[in-house]
C-alpha cells in the first residue's frame, strides 16, 4: 500500500468516475492508502474518449478534488 496525496488520480474525481460508490475507491478516499497496481479507468473529460487506465498514485494537470474526499 502507498500513501496517496493531493493532485495524485486517487483522490481526483475522475478517478472511477463510472463507479464512485465501488468499495475500493471509497477505501481510497477514507484511508489515503491504495494498491500502487491497482488500475482504473480516468473520466477526465479531455482524456475520456482514450479510455485511459491509471493508477492511484497517477497524475495529471487535470486533477480535480473528489467531492467524497
Amino acid at each position: 500500500m502507498q500513501a496517496i496525496h493531493t493532485g495524485q488520480c486517487g483522490l481526483c474525481s475522475h478517478f472511477g468516475e463510472s463507479h464512485p460508490h465501488e468499495k475500493a475507491l471509497v477505501t481510497i478516499m477514507t484511508s489515503k492508502k491504495a494498491d500502487a497496481e491497482m488500475l482504473d479507468e480516468c473520466g477526465h473529460p479531455k482524456f475520456a474518449m482514450l479510455h485511459l487506465k491509471v493508477t492511484p498514485i497517477s497524475g495529471c494537470d487535470g486533477f480535480t478534488p473528489a467531492a467524497r474526499a
